[in-house]
């Protein structure tokens, strides 16, 4: 019975101050606190945040347990929950039956056949973007990412015929982004009723972003053809079993979802991607002769992805050492046992993709920028939830596709016209936030590759 399980209490785990816990550890450097856990304290380890306790799991078959085993035992944890104001009852914060019936409306709108009409416009923008860079530059990659991947998730959530500029949408997004980490980042966090500089921050940039997106779903609801090739239009014609579509609000969840989690994750894959191949030069060649090899000059397709066996572990093992979500948390709904250990009800348990994807029992010299680890044979030795950069269980990202599709994409269309090296005054400095930003973007000397420098 689960009265005689052995308790949190006899678990080894860092010493917490009385009141806030494990808080100062957390938020000083909270990549090396889930490291420092890990290997001190072993796979089940009991920390405080404030009032919250916290078990942190860094086996993979715990993360199993919790994540697929007894998936409906949990709920998204309590720190994510934070950021309903922004994102509401959308799919990443939408629980139970709500959740389920937002995954079978959206599901449609991610199946391969759309996403591949998309290649082209996702490469296209990609090329406009290049056209504009110069040989001997020092840019920051990772604004330059951001601005280009949110083109393109416009353009594939609303058409390239809608007519906003994205770069408003994009700025709306880190404002209100920041906003809501400015109010988390307090002890006592202010009544949203009060006009504190970061209420009024995030106001405005979630009314901006609702404007912009209300008027196109009106516009789509009105249009005599809805039947689109863009994500909205997919989602306006999505009905469950009893026939019920999206409401106007559901919409909005949804889109601004979209724009968080699946703007951001194909914008770090691709920023800490070209940091480490600009880090090694051996990588870059080995990338570029596939490109060369596999495209011949041309632009990448969606046909090409499969050959592209090489560009593809690139970003495999970039999404290992910085993992855009670095960790993921549940909330137990009952008492439970986890690893042998009594969970009570409430209690959260944190897993970390940071301290996964690092672990020197699953990976050989697990800080070491490797992608010709990423063999069939290797990843088949794998255990399940070892590496897990989008999720897992009933709750992994629904726009997986999506995001590798653009990643590589990209990718080849960049790596086929310029090459990078670091620039000697930058120092990569991570924010981890609710993504694992560069603190101050990521800066990298560009360089036209050979075969254009010549044309």
């Amino acid at each position: 019975m689960q009265m005689n399980r052995p308790a949190v209490s006899s678990l080894k785990g860092p010493k917490q101050h009385w009141l806030t816990g494990n808080l100062a550890e957390f938020r000083a450097d909270r990549l090396a606190f889930f490291t420092d856990c890990a290997k001190t304290y072993g796979d089940i380890v009991p920390v405080r945040l404030l009032r919250f306790p916290i078990l942190m799991l860094s086996r993979p078959d715990l993360i199993e347990d919790v994540l697929v085993t007894r998936s409906k035992n949990f709920i998204k944890h309590v720190r994510l929950r934070m950021y309903k104001p922004l994102l509401g009852d959308g799919l990443v914060t939408a629980e139970g039956d709500h959740w389920r019936r937002q995954r079978k409306l959206s599901a449609p709108a991610f199946q391969g056949s759309r996403i591949a009409a998309y290649a082209g416009a996702m490469v296209s923008s990609t090329t406009r973007m290049l056209d504009t860079w110069q040989s001997d530059q020092i840019r920051d990659v990772h604004a330059d990412m951001s601005t280009l991947t949110m083109e393109i998730t416009c353009n594939t959530l609303f058409g390239a015929e809608s007519r906003f500029d994205p770069e408003v949408v994009g700025q709306a997004m880190v404002d209100a982004t920041e906003a809501l980490a400015r109010k988390w980042r307090t002890l006592i966090p202010q009544p949203w009723w009060m006009p504190t500089p970061a209420n009024r921050m995030f106001r405005r940039a979630k009314g901006t972003i609702d404007q912009i997106v209300a008027g196109l779903i009106a516009q789509k609801r009105a249009s005599a053809n809805r039947d689109g090739t863009d994500l909205l239009s997919a989602l306006l014609l999505a009905q469950d079993e009893e026939g019920s579509a999206y409401t106007d609000v559901q919409l909005l969840d949804e889109v601004r979802t979209l724009f968080l989690a699946g703007h951001e994750t194909t914008v770090l894959a691709l920023t800490y991607s070209l940091h480490l191949l600009s880090n090694d030069s051996a990588a870059q060649e080995k990338l570029q002769s596939e490109l060369a090899r596999v495209l011949d000059g041309k632009p990448p397709s969606y046909g090409d992805l499969e050959s592209l066996t090489y560009t593809r572990n690139v970003i495999t093992e970039s999404m290992r050492l910085y993992p855009p979500a670095y960790f993921l948390g549940r909330e137990a709904l009952a008492d439970c046992t986890v690893g042998g250990i009594a969970v009570p009800k409430g209690m959260n348990l944190f897993m970390s993709q940071w301290v996964m994807h690092r672990d020197e029992r699953y990976f050989r010299e697990p800080t070491r920028f490797d992608p010709d680890r990423w063999t069939p044979g290797f990843e088949k030795s794998l255990p399940r939830f070892v590496y897990f950069p989008f999720g897992a269980g009933p709750r992994y990202c629904v726009g997986q596709t999506f995001a590798m599709t653009e990643a590589l994409l990209v990718l080849a269309t960049i790596c086929q016209r310029f090459t990078f090296a670091a620039d000697p005054s930058y120092r990569l400095e991570l924010q981890p936030g609710l993504t694992l930003r560069p603190l101050n973007g990521l800066r990298l000397a560009v360089r036209a590759a050979a075969l254009h420098a010549s044309c």
